[in-house]
């Protein structure tokens, strides 16, 4: 499980260090994506592997799946940390998250995602949202 809040920075070849806690469960090789709300995410490869089996469970006559699908899949890439715990981000994964130097890596029980420290501060401001939602999703819990 992926739990937590760790800040790094965008080193100036485009690395960041993934935390070693989460080193550990993603393994050696590991798949960065396209997120949402404005993240990357981070998957295993069973993970990915899972996440593909689903994606190709919706219906390709719906130009809503394509675009999902396409969006998905074609951001993805693979990553291994080097000896110091860094992966390198393709530019096209960087502007899609609007990374510029400082990183949020938060662990999301089963992924992981990587916020441009401005995004997350933006994402955290909205604490009444938080209580709404809490409050919608209670049913789904019990």
């Amino acid at each position: 499980m992926f739990i937590g809040e760790y800040r790094h920075n965008l080193d100036s070849k485009k690395r960041v260090i993934i935390p070693a806690k989460f080193r550990e469960e993603l393994g050696d090789l590991f798949i960065v994506t396209r997120g949402l709300d404005g993240c990357l995410t981070v998957y295993t490869q069973e993970q990915w592997a899972t996440l593909l089996e689903q994606l190709q469970k919706l219906p390709t006559t719906k130009k809503e799946s394509r675009l999902y699908v396409r969006s998905i899949t074609s951001k993805a890439t693979e990553c291994e940390c080097d000896g110091q715990g860094r992966i390198q981000l393709p530019s096209y994964l960087i502007s899609e998250a609007a990374i510029e130097k400082e990183c949020v890596i938060v662990g999301v029980a089963d992924h992981v995602e990587i916020w441009a420290n401005a995004r997350w501060e933006d994402y955290q401001q909205d604490s009444e949202a938080f209580e709404d939602v809490a409050e919608q999703l209670t049913d789904f819990l019990l």
